[in-house]
């Protein structure tokens, strides 16, 4: 059976006392993630400086805590970069990479998140690996195309995906008015997971594949569904708990 995942993406938010009240609400609300084996697991991605803070006070909820990025590179002389092993270094057990935000705002290539998966993987983190389309690629290109050449790129140096998340993001329906309905989310999910079966066997048809477009309340139960959506990877909805149990209790 595969793993079913809920992931927080913090993204650029939230104060530090923002955080330790967020911990105090958690602690409140913590019965009503229920442990059941339908129940998914929980993963957080802060800003960097409050990693260690949410791995000592969160993690004992059984909460995985994770990073929005690493750099490129092992170490050195990268002034504001933070590597792989320093995030592991610091009890992260998994990673997003390539982003949509990250490809959009810093112009990261499909070569640069492999080089960053790669490294997640050397230091014994989880990639959570992001793909998908802008609304121009989707209109006017094939892009099952562009999804399958942003795996495989970012993949080249991955050989076992026993501990890989890929999380699709049609970015051409986040913040466009535009609203990807579970049948197309659907068909691409089950796009990825052909694609994963051809570059790893019948051990790539077990990687979850989270949906990140605009996912809320309102349209997670029908997402969640979906036979081969196994979770979310949600922004702004976890940025508060009791939206984040909302999506919780959609499974």
């Amino acid at each position: 059976m595969r793993r079913r995942i809920l992931a927080g993406n913090w993204k650029m938010n939230k104060s530090l006392q923002e955080v330790e009240a967020f911990v105090l609400e958690l602690e409140k609300e913590i019965s009503g993630f229920k442990s059941e084996s339908s129940s998914p697991e929980i993963f957080i991605a802060p800003p960097f400086p409050y990693l260690h803070y949410l791995q000592t006070n969160v993690s004992k909820f059984g909460i995985n805590i994770g990073a929005q990025n690493c750099a490129n590179t092992e170490n050195g002389a990268f002034t504001g970069e933070v590597s792989a092993s320093i995030l592991k270094s610091v009890g992260c057990n998994f990673v997003i990479l390539g982003h949509s935000e990250r490809r959009k705002y810093f112009s990261e290539s499909d070569m640069e998140i492999g080089q960053k998966v790669k490294l997640a993987l050397l230091n014994g983190m989880v990639p959570i690996l992001c793909i998908g389309e802008t609304l121009e690629e989707r209109e006017n290109a094939d892009f099952f195309s562009i999804l399958k050449k942003q795996l495989f790129v970012a993949l080249n140096d991955c050989s076992d995906s026993s501990s890989l998340i890929i999380a699709y993001e049609p970015v051409w329906a986040i913040g466009t008015g535009k609203t990807a309905t579970p049948s197309q989310a659907q068909e691409v999910h089950l796009f990825i997971r052909q694609i994963l079966a051809e570059k790893f066997g019948k051990i790539g048809k077990e990687v979850p594949i989270l949906y990140g477009g605009s996912c809320n309340p309102s349209n997670a139960k029908e997402l969640f569904s979906c036979p081969d959506i196994d979770g979310g990877l949600i922004g702004g909805a976890s940025l508060k708990i009791n939206d984040f149990l909302s999506l919780f209790r959609c499974f």
